[in-house]
């Protein structure tokens, strides 16, 4: 499998692309990793260094990447954080010409625009821009409950609401959705789940709630799903995998005491996933 990430990346701990490329490697993927920012950190430090990659060279790169050859040969295009609406457009655009050189590919979008306790953190412009222009183009699309309920003007919380919200995001373009971080009222206490939702049916998982910010997370979740996805055609398969993979690696970040992803440490949590949670099928 060969995946396409047009994702921002850092030099000091793991967000972006530099928080999916590894971990799917690790799997057996073929990454062709195509940056929009070459930061020092994330943001979240408050201070950080390095250029933000302008969206014509952004399009340069995907387009070497094309003149290769290597078109017909990518699998799936995969998008995370867009930092403003000339990336987007360069995404769509790479999605349609993949496409045009493989019909089989798929497109995944993280459509990244915040969460439930922070509230929405990016440009003003941008919900619209993945609303209107970019799910549509989607294949998979993997938003937190929050983000879900942006992209459909809905307030999902109970199950069923957000299976409703699902719905009206599914019938926006994307046929699989997985939904991050699912806090419904009458969940047990001190766990989180996911929701995978496909044209065979919804499966819902339950790990326990580990009490960290973990950034670059959402990014690893995101890329894992969407390559067991393509691999096993199963959301069930991809949705336990992926639980946990991840859960394995947020709480070795807690245990560890540091704030940035471990994610090289627990590299054999990719590889070899424990599959210690089951998915229960929900629709």
């Amino acid at each position: 499998m060969k995946i396409l990430s047009i994702q921002s990346a850092v030099a000091y701990g793991h967000v972006g692309n530099s928080a999916a490329v590894f971990p799917l490697q690790r799997i057996g993927v073929e990454v062709l990793p195509v940056y929009t920012v070459n930061f020092s950190n994330h943001t979240g430090y408050g201070a950080w260094r390095g250029p933000l990659i302008s969206p014509d060279d952004v399009r340069d790169v995907i387009t070497g990447i094309e003149e290769r050859g290597v078109f017909p040969q990518i699998d799936v295009v995969l998008s995370g954080y867009q930092g403003g609406t000339g990336i987007g457009d360069v995404i769509v655009d790479a999605v349609k010409r993949v496409k045009a050189a493989n019909p089989s590919a798929i497109y995944a979008c993280d459509p990244v625009m915040g969460n439930a306790k922070s509230g929405c953190f990016v440009a003003p412009e941008i919900p619209d821009l993945l609303r209107d222009r970019v799910v549509p183009v989607a294949d998979i699309i993997t938003p937190n409950q929050f983000e879900l309920g942006y992209l459909t003007g809905t307030e999902p919380a109970s199950l069923e609401s957000t299976l409703e919200s699902v719905d009206l995001a599914r019938a926006m373009g994307p046929s699989t959705v997985l939904v991050t971080s699912v806090e419904r009222p009458d969940r047990e206490p001190e766990t989180i789940e996911m929701l995978a939702v496909d044209d065979e049916g919804a499966w819902i998982v339950q790990t326990p709630l580990i009490p960290i910010k973990a950034n670059g997370s959402g990014d690893v979740t995101a890329a894992l799903f969407t390559a067991h996805y393509r691999s096993t055609g199963s959301a069930q398969v991809a949705l336990e995998r992926t639980a946990s993979s991840v859960y394995d690696l947020i709480d070795a970040t807690y245990r560890s005491g540091e704030r940035e992803l471990q994610l090289v440490e627990t590299q054999d949590a990719y590889a070899h996933p424990q599959l210690q949670f089951a998915a229960r099928r929900v629709r």
